[in-house]
């Protein structure tokens, strides 16, 4: 367990800097903030790249140091107006409310932009690479919120722990307020079908080709599709596939010639939905618009290594448990790196007017984070 009596205080302290420091449209400043307490307070190699990577620092031989890494990202998406003051600049506040867990009594909580997505756990990180013992890398990344850019960028420049403990959501999961450990996510594959027919007035149908009635018959299609699921380690995940949008037509008289509808597929490890089958239908295409990988831990021993972490930082017992939403460990997974997902946001917080982050959680997983990364040096 992390002896630093200050690993607490400094995660909150640094959480609340992170958060009031603007990212939304511009990464630089927060990253340079990252950057900057890294070279102050560390013996780290440390590099920020705004428009490549973000953030990655090493300590102790490189080799060494990419045995684990603790991952995460200091972008945010755009905040409510109301958490934007008149300068520009957010709001953070500290406010004591009931518990999240139904113990009723209270606890001590940080609102604003970023608290619970991600920047709680990214201070967290960065104390708990302070005061480990060991070699280990950090990185905290740009560009997840849009696609997992600094991610993607990182792999390609090289990027490749054995080992990532990504700092995502993980409280609550299983039981309300518990830290769990999140062993496998699903992905998102978002995708256009576009049917195409033949106008003409709608008095005489029969001289054209209606794209409508093209595309709902590829609509029933994929409403019949198998949707994939996954074991692993013992937890089961189901994906998801559903249409969101469609547009089609040009007119009350005319028989429309193009219609197109979007899919959400929440993907897992293994076998993808076969929308494909929808191109069966004359004058049918598919289009694949974005495509982020889901991820599998293939590890037992580390899992439980991170399990074990999590379970000696707090009173009750956590769980290795699955995440419906994609992050940075699907691209590291992909790339070959094994990955768990653990930190401090509960489900319903992030994305929100009212976001924020148990203050006592992220003090917890700076312990996690440190707790993890030693336990994780040991595996053979």
């Amino acid at each position: 367990m992390d002896t630093d009596a200050n690993t607490g205080a400094d995660a909150v302290a640094l959480t609340r800097r992170l958060v009031a420091t603007p990212s939304h449209d511009d990464e630089s400043a927060v990253g340079e903030v990252v950057a900057d307490w890294l070279r102050d307070n560390t013996d780290a190699t440390v590099s920020h790249d705004p428009e490549g990577a973000g953030v990655v620092a090493r300590r102790g031989d490189a080799d060494a140091a990419d045995r684990v890494a603790l991952v995460g990202h200091h972008d945010v998406v755009a905040p409510d107006p109301s958490q934007v003051d008149e300068s520009g600049g957010y709001v953070v506040e500290e406010r004591t409310v009931e518990r999240s867990d139904g113990a009723g009594d209270e606890e001590s909580r940080l609102f604003g932009r970023g608290s619970a997505d991600m920047k709680g756990s990214v201070a967290a990180a960065m104390v708990a690479f302070r005061d480990v013992d060991v070699p280990c890398t950090f990185a905290s990344f740009r560009g997840e919120e849009v696609g997992g850019v600094g991610a993607r960028h990182a792999i390609d420049e090289g990027f490749a722990p054995d080992y990532a403990i990504v700092g995502e959501g993980s409280t609550s999961y299983a039981t309300p307020g518990v830290t769990d450990v999140v062993i496998a996510h699903k992905g998102r594959r978002g995708s256009t079908v576009t049917a195409r027919g033949r106008a003409c007035h709608a008095s005489e149908p029969e001289r054209g080709e209606n794209a409508i009635y093209r595309a709902a018959e590829a609509v029933d299609l994929v409403r019949a599709v198998e949707v994939p699921s996954a074991e692993v380690l013992g937890v089961s995940q189901s994906g998801s596939v559903a249409v969101t949008e469609i547009e089609g037509g040009s007119g009350w008289n005319v028989v429309p010639e193009t219609c197109s509808f979007t899919v959400d597929e929440r993907t897992v490890a293994g076998e993808r939905a076969p929308l494909e089958r929808v191109e069966d239908v004359p004058g049918v295409s598919w289009t694949v618009d974005q495509d982020l990988p889901p991820m599998a831990c293939d590890d037992e021993r580390f899992a439980d290594a991170v399990l074990a972490a999590a379970d000696e930082e707090q009173e009750r017992t956590p769980r290795q448990v699955s995440k419906p939403h994609a992050t940075d460990a699907g691209w590291l997974a992909q790339a070959g790196t094994t990955c768990v997902v653990c930190g401090a946001s509960e489900p319903g917080e992030a994305h929100t007017a009212t976001e924020s982050v148990s203050i006592p959680v992220v003090e917890r997983c700076a312990r996690i984070y440190a707790n993890a990364v030693r336990r994780t040096a040991l595996l053979d």
